[in-house]
């Protein structure tokens, strides 16, 4: 049980690290697999786009 948590944990962290660069950031990817699931974060980092750079 504790190793499935584990995998799971590397795995919503994964995600969360792949979402750093579109509109939700890192946290909102991450939090989002953890109370969803990780597949269901994936789909949603697929189906996001990637974050404007500020014009500055």
């Amino acid at each position: 049980m504790v190793m499935i948590s584990i995998v799971y944990f590397l795995a919503c962290l994964l995600i969360g690290l792949m979402g750093v660069n579109r509109k939700l950031g890192f946290w909102g990817y991450f939090f989002g697999s953890i109370l969803l699931t990780p597949i269901i974060g994936l789909i949603l980092i697929f189906a996001s786009d990637k974050r404007n750079p500020s014009k500055k």
